[in-house]
């Protein structure tokens, strides 16, 4: 399939794409180091079918293969140094959203002492980048398409984004075949994220109207395949589905970046013995950030929920929560109210976006503090 959208990343999307990231890799380098996590990719054999094609097309490959569910700054700069070490000239990211993020901070890090140099900076365009090609496994982040990496500083216990031209990939190789192997509750976690990108870019400050054409287009993929998803299906159609609509999610993180529910989601990461998938955080804050919201996109919020099948967004995101297994509250985590001044202090990125005008901090608090119970 052939895809036009308003990203400088190019994509190959579909089945068998794998095995096709040797010829996307080979313009852009003759090293590849893949980053990945330390056992899927394994036991999948994804890794060693991405090795095999980047070794057809010519390629040496270097493997970095322990990054963490949240990339961890200590690891990023491991691997920066091993792709110095070896001469690197490209960089594959190969699993979720967390690898493809490493793979984005690992290509962008070179110059510095640390990756914790940067994070939270938006970096200007330079030679020294490594293009990166991103081979998504999940459903959800979109990372395959953004210019955005997340990573948390060990040292300071600060997990924000590196943002910049440069961290867009290169070329994305989409194989919805991929997510077969996921979990169930991997697959609906990574499918929320998905929804929330495509919702906060309905009603996000930036968002235009191409934004909003492709947030309703995946709203209605989600919909009717998200189901179908929670019931364990792995059919093809059902891959397919959301492989696109977590690439369309994707499309508007870049163009229309995120609202609130991604900085509050990202400041949770503050609070060090509790570690929550990212999907899953965006759940546990969405009801308390709609109710909040509602009343400055009541617009917007209605096409969404109409989008759901609904005529009401709060039920429209209950329902699909329900559905996904995904209802609960921060207390359900483990979380308490005396965490909430570590999240508020782990804020960072743009609040402008949020269709709530003038975001404070009495109203972080709040959205903190009305998400500590089940929704």
């Amino acid at each position: 399939m052939r895809l036009e959208l308003p990203v400088p990343t190019q994509v190959v999307f579909g089945r068998g794409a794998l095995d096709r990231v040797g010829a996307a890799a080979a313009p852009w380098g003759g090293h590849a180091l893949i980053v990945c996590g330390r056992t899927a990719m394994h036991r999948h054999g994804f890794l060693a079918r991405a090795q095999a094609s980047l070794r057809a097309a010519g390629l040496t490959v270097t493997v970095f293969d322990r990054i963490s569910a949240n990339p961890r700054s200590d690891e990023i700069d491991e691997a920066v140094a091993l792709a110095g070490a070896r001469s690197c000239d490209v960089v594959v990211g190969l699993g979720g959203g967390s690898a493809i993020d490493a793979a984005k901070a690992v290509a962008v890090a070179g110059p510095y002492d640390t990756v914790r140099d940067i994070i939270g900076e938006t970096l200007a365009v330079s030679p020294s980048a490594l293009p990166v090609v991103a081979v998504p496994t999940t459903a959800g982040s979109g990372s395959e398409v953004t210019k955005g990496a997340i990573v948390t500083d060990v040292i300071r216990g600060f997990k924000s984004g590196i943002r910049g031209d440069d961290v867009f990939p290169k070329v994305a190789v989409v194989d919805p075949d991929l997510t077969a192997p996921l979990p169930v509750p991997i697959a609906v976690e990574t499918a929320f994220d998905a929804l929330a990108h495509v919702i906060e870019g309905y009603v996000a400050a930036r968002a235009t109207e191409e934004s909003r054409a492709h947030a309703r287009r995946a709203i209605v993929l989600i919909r009717d395949h998200l189901p179908l998803v929670a019931a364990g299906d792995t059919g093809h159609g059902t891959r397919e589905a959301m492989a696109l609509a977590a690439l369309l999610g994707g499309v508007n993180v870049a163009c229309a970046s995120t609202c609130l529910p991604h900085r509050l989601q990202q400041a949770m990461g503050a609070v060090r013995r509790i570690e929550v998938p990212h999907g899953r955080g965006l759940a546990l804050l969405y009801p308390a950030w709609l109710r909040a919201a509602h009343p400055h996109a009541t617009d917007g919020f209605a096409d969404i929920a109409d989008a759901l099948g609904h005529d009401d967004v709060h039920q429209a995101v209950a329902a699909v929560l329900d559905t996904a297994g995904l209802a609960s509250g921060l207390t359900d985590w483990g979380f308490t109210a005396h965490d909430i001044d570590a999240f508020v202090d782990g804020i960072s990125g743009n609040l402008d976006n949020d269709p709530t005008p003038a975001v404070d901090t009495d109203l972080i608090r709040h959205i903190y503090t009305d998400s500590l119970g089940t929704p």
